[in-house]
């Protein structure tokens, strides 16, 4: 999903989240390419509430324009929809966390 709007910084997303498919336990990572920085009101998500860094969850930035959310050892729960949003620019993937089968 990618919506687009025109800003004041008319900035666009050059490379939008994609959908990760990660174990239980594992870390998984989302990236989003701003064309450049200086958009303001920059938001993470998953399933609607909102992400703040922590030992868990590690939001960073390079040069103000690639921006990129790590989710540390994560659980089946985690399983959903994260989304970033910059201004008015949105960019949303889905997280699947598999559960380990002791059959295996």
């Amino acid at each position: 999903l990618l919506l687009l709007c025109y800003t004041e910084e008319a900035a666009v997303i050059v490379s939008g989240l994609k959908n990760t498919d990660v174990f239980v336990g594992e870390s998984a990572t989302f990236t989003c390419e701003l064309s450049h920085p200086g958009v303001k009101n920059v938001q993470w998500w998953l399933d609607g509430s909102p992400l703040h860094n922590n030992f868990v969850t590690e939001i960073s930035q390079q040069d103000g324009m690639i921006h990129t959310l790590t989710l540390n050892d994560v659980a089946c729960h985690d399983s959903g929809t994260v989304t970033f949003r910059a201004g008015c620019l949105i960019s949303s993937a889905k997280l699947l966390v598999k559960g380990i089968s002791l059959l295996e």
